[in-house]
């Protein structure tokens, strides 16, 4: 089977282009022909298919072209257009399958690949089809105003970086993307959550075309003997407002325990300057796999404490297949990952800090970490996409 596979960056920036990294691996170890469909950037990867790439834009009024671009790449693009069609032209995929593709690249290649009759699945890595600014969140709360339909809610709080402007623009994407168009070139949903596929069904979203399908781990990434157990415990993530790593970091400075923070983002500056007096803090940035394995697989356990609706988080994965305990917030699809008293994790109501502080005192004070792993992190992750390209291959056949 030929599949393209499109994501907004192709280089290990976040989850959802890990997920789109190890997927390609996945599907090509597998016998299956894979190209890629991403944004031009400077730590894209290396791939046959970069020529096809759209130039890169960028939301920072320092670059006044790419800036411009950026505002209207969500509601159109002769670019985008012109070389995915030539990528379609050239590779002639029977699946097109989505990830993150709002803004940078926009939905129109999936009505692109659609008049073709390609097959078209959308693994969702957070509610952009339910809510203009994607996390759910307004004023640091969860909010669900957008999802009956009514988007212009994001431009009465101007929800995108309170900024009217980006809150017009979020406005004018919805608006042109809405559920209807959207669903009529979409064969397959992805939920990466039940919890997900449940906000979708409440956004109005035919429950036919939702599937519910966790992510997965290389298993290669976990080869060989396990670090062994030191005295700390760690954040893996993004360096970011909806993680809640305020409210960690709030916690760690009153804990005579070493908190070891991997990741990147825009508070990653902000903070380091406000704990730079805390020898208890390390901010270790952006590290490759062997450095985060370590870390890791080390902790006494790892925190995230996630302040918006979680989908199925690689962090967490990544902790079970290391044997790593894990306490968390209890919001979104964590709460399916996690089970207190069954796996031996800790859930902990969002931006509660004494309950987190109680929670990460209680692995750092055990002279054991021992926990079970739950047993649907064992399923096979490509029978379970093989079945939704085979079942939206079907439908598309039978219509």
């Amino acid at each position: 089977m030929k599949i393209l596979i499109a994501n907004k960056f192709y280089y290990p920036r976040g989850g959802d282009c890990v997920y789109t990294i190890e997927l390609e691996s996945l599907l090509k170890k597998a016998g299956h022909d894979v190209a890629i469909f991403s944004m031009e950037h400077p730590e894209t990867l290396e791939t046959p298919w970069r020529h096809f790439f759209p130039s890169a834009v960028s939301f920072s009024p320092k670059e006044p072209i790419r800036f411009l671009k950026a505002l209207v790449r969500p509601l159109y693009s002769f670019e985008v257009r012109h070389k995915f069609n030539a990528l379609l032209d050239d590779f002639k995929p029977d699946v097109l399958h989505l990830n993150n593709i709002h803004t940078q690249l926009s939905p129109l290649i999936a009505e692109l690949a659609k008049k073709r009759g390609i097959c078209v699945v959308w693994t969702l890595h957070d509610y952009k089809l339910l809510c203009p600014r994607y996390d759910c969140l307004r004023r640091g709360n969860p909010c669900e105003l957008c999802f009956d339909g009514d988007k212009s809610y994001v431009l009465r709080h101007s929800c995108l970086k309170g900024s009217k402007l980006a809150s017009i623009i979020a406005w004018l994407e919805a608006k042109k993307w809405n559920r209807k168009r959207l669903e009529a070139c979409i064969d397959a949903f992805i939920c990466p959550s039940r919890f997900m596929k449940e906000k979708m069904e409440q956004g109005g979203f035919a429950p036919q075309k939702l599937h519910v399908l966790r992510n997965f781990i290389n298993p290669k990434k976990v080869e060989g003997p396990l670090p062994e157990k030191k005295d700390h415990y760690c954040y893996v993530g993004r360096l970011s407002e909806e993680k809640g790593i305020r409210t960690l970091l709030k916690v760690a400075a009153e804990l005579p325990y070493t908190l070891k923070i991997v990741g990147t983002g825009p508070l990653e500056q902000e903070l380091r300057e406000q704990y730079k007096g805390f020898n208890q803090i390390e901010f270790l940035g952006y590290q490759e796999w062997p450095m985060i394995r370590e870390v890791l697989g080390a902790a006494r356990c790892m925190v995230l404490p996630s302040e918006w609706y979680e989908n199925c988080p690689l962090s967490i994965l990544e902790a079970f297949t290391l044997k790593t305990p894990v306490v968390a917030s209890k919001i979104g699809g964590i709460q399916e990952l996690l089970e207190r008293g069954k796996t031996g994790h800790i859930l902990f109501p969002p931006r509660d800090t004494d309950a987190l502080s109680v929670a990460i005192s209680a692995f750092l004070n055990s002279s054991s970490s021992t926990f079970t792993t739950p047993a649907h992190d064992d399923y096979n992750y490509f029978e379970g996409i093989s079945e939704i390209y085979a079942l939206s291959i079907k439908s598309k056949t039978h219509h």
